[in-house]
Order: C-alpha cells, then structure tokens, then sequence
C-alpha cells in the first residue's frame, strides 16, 4: 500500500466503510447504524492492518495526548521507588495512557529543564512524587493543568494529595501491642524532634507518635521511656537500645519508628543474650526488604507504594480529587511480637 505504518483511510478501503464510518467504530461511538458485520470488518481490518491510531492527529481535536508526567526528587532510584512506579504504570495502562518519567536529584535547574520539556509534550497531568512523605514546594510551571501529589503535601497550593496514613499505622502498632498484653513497659525509639516539627523533612515521624500516643492514652497506657535518635538508621536503633537494656526495668516491647532502626535493635538484643519475641517483642513501621530477612522476621505496618501509586495516576484522569488521600498502612504479622513474660 505504500506506507509504512496503516492509516484509518486504508482500514476504511479495507472494510469497505467510508473513513468517517470506520473512526466512529474505532471510537466507540454509538449510533452509527452499522451492521454488527460491519463493525467486525473495521476492527479485523485494523488488526489484519495492524492499525494504530495517530496519537498526535487525535490530540489535536481532543487536547488529550494519552501520556501523564511523574516527576519525582529522588524517588526513581530509591528502594521503594519500584512499587510507587509499578503502581502509577499499571494504573496508566489500565486507562490507555503512557507515563513520561523525569527524576530530578533535587537539582533545580534541571528539574525547570525537565518540567519544561515534559509540558511542550502537552502531557493530560503531572503527578509531583517524593522520596520521603513530606512538604514539598511545587514548581508553578506545572500548576497550569492537573496535579496530583505523590507521597507529599505543599503549602503553596491547594493540590490533590496522596500519602500512606501513618497516623492510622500508629494505632495500628499501638493496638497490636496492648492486644498481646502490654501495657506498662512499652519502649519507643526514633524520637527525632527535626523530623516531628519541620513537616519539610517528615510528615511520617509526627503522625505515626501522634497515632501510638492517642492509643495508649485511650487504653490507660503510656510509653514507658522515648529514645532519642540523630537519624532513622540502624546504627542509631542499635544505640538507642543498648541504653534501654541498661534500665533496670527492661521493657517487654519496643517500637521503632522504622525497620532500619528496628535492624540495629536486632543487633543489639542479640548481643544482650535477649530472644524475640520471647522475652521482647519488637514492632515497627515500612516493610523495608530487610524485614523479612530477619530473624525472627519483623512486624511492621507497610508503606503502600504500589497502592498510592496507582491511586495518584486515578485521582489525575478523575478530574475531580479531593484535597488528600491517606492510604492504609497494613500490618505485616510475623514473628517478632507475643505476649510479655509474667
């Protein structure tokens, strides 16, 4: 036929329609009063032709162009990164788009570069995404279509939101705790005032506290002693628990504000001769890969990427989100909590 890619005009010749009749079956468009072998002969002759609609043509009349932007400060290369990608691709798909990906690394000239670039693709919307659940400031380039943040808040605008629901994991934890039989010595480790007061570095460290205290509050419970850390690593989670091992009224639980930290408590309890959850039970926040690989393996409630994700990519295309989304954090029940010894 001389071309190199099938055109509606050779799908058309094809099925023996007129062009216009072939693009409102192709379209889906009702009331063409065409046969139903009719419709059969334009949708064989399209994939005998191997048809593609031309996206460029079609965006032209629509102002749709199928495709949808995640820009992200660091998240692409972090280890969370693939559920909050797979997510926003599978939900894309599901809705005949195509996601377009540009990771900053918190460079702001490239990040106007990127923003820049992605917008002369005339692209339906933008979804903002972080690496930590924190407050971002949104680059007003992208404020003149649809967005949706992922993983983030910002003062700057009123903007759709998607986040995990940290406070909810807190009574989550909280609950699971008392539910096994503690109550007067539950140690907490991860306090971090930085992280709890500047919401431009955590939104998770303030909500999770907040959801842990109103529980034990509720059920005549407090926290036994709070640990102070620098930062959520293992090697702050080992120190913060050698200095409670000191007390000489040894917590039965500990709860740690994330796995890394409940890593080093690993390494610490089991320098200390202690079995979990035996004679300590420990509990924490993420579902970070290492959880499951420890032993015994962790309890922790999980950040739901994958599921935020796909919810930013819908609450996009909907057109009509509400300011914030709080996605439940589900507790990964394994090994690591039982009741306290007597």
């Amino acid at each position: 036929m001389g071309h190199d890619r099938a055109t509606l005009a050779d799908v058309a010749k094809r099925a023996g329609l007129s062009k216009t009749a072939a693009s409102m079956v192709l379209n889906g468009r009702e009331g063409t009063r065409l046969s139903a072998q009719a419709h059969q002969r334009v949708f064989a002759a399209a994939e005998e032709l191997g048809y593609r609609p031309n996206v460029a043509a079609r965006s032209l009349r629509t102002r749709k162009t199928a495709t949808i932007a995640f820009v992200s400060d660091i998240v692409a290369t972090t280890r969370f990164a693939g559920d909050l990608i797979r997510g926003a691709l599978d939900a894309a798909r599901e809705h005949d788009h195509v996601l377009l990906i540009a990771e900053t690394q918190g460079d702001a000239a490239f990040e106007r570069y990127a923003i820049e670039t992605i917008l002369d693709r005339q692209v339906d919307g933008v979804i903002y995404a972080a690496m930590a659940t924190r407050r971002l400031s949104v680059p007003p380039a992208i404020l003149s279509g649809p967005v949706v943040l992922l993983n983030a808040t910002s003062a700057a605008a009123e903007l759709p939101g998607v986040l995990p629901d940290d406070e909810g994991a807190g009574v989550t934890v909280a609950e699971t705790l008392i539910g096994y039989g503690h109550r007067d010595r539950i140690a907490l480790i991860g306090r971090n005032r930085r992280k709890e007061r500047d919401p431009e570095i955590s939104l998770a460290a303030e909500a999770r506290l907040r959801g842990i205290r109103a529980t034990l509050a509720a059920a005549g419970v407090s926290l036994q002693v709070e640990g102070f850390c620098p930062d959520w690593l293992p090697e702050h989670g080992y120190t913060a628990t050698r200095a409670l091992l000191g007390r000489p009224d040894r917590p039965t639980a500990i709860i740690c504000m994330n796995d890394r930290l409940a890593f080093g408590a690993y390494q610490a309890l089991g320098e200390a001769g202690l079995r979990i959850p035996e004679e300590i039970s420990v509990i924490s926040f993420d579902d970070d890969p290492t959880a499951s690989w420890l032993r015994p393996r962790l309890s922790t409630a999980a950040l739901p990427h994958e599921q935020m994700g796909r919810r930013a990519v819908e609450l996009l295309l909907d057109g009509q989100a509400p300011k914030q989304v709080r996605v439940p954090m589900p507790l990964r029940r394994r090994r690591s909590v039982a009741p306290p010894r007597r």
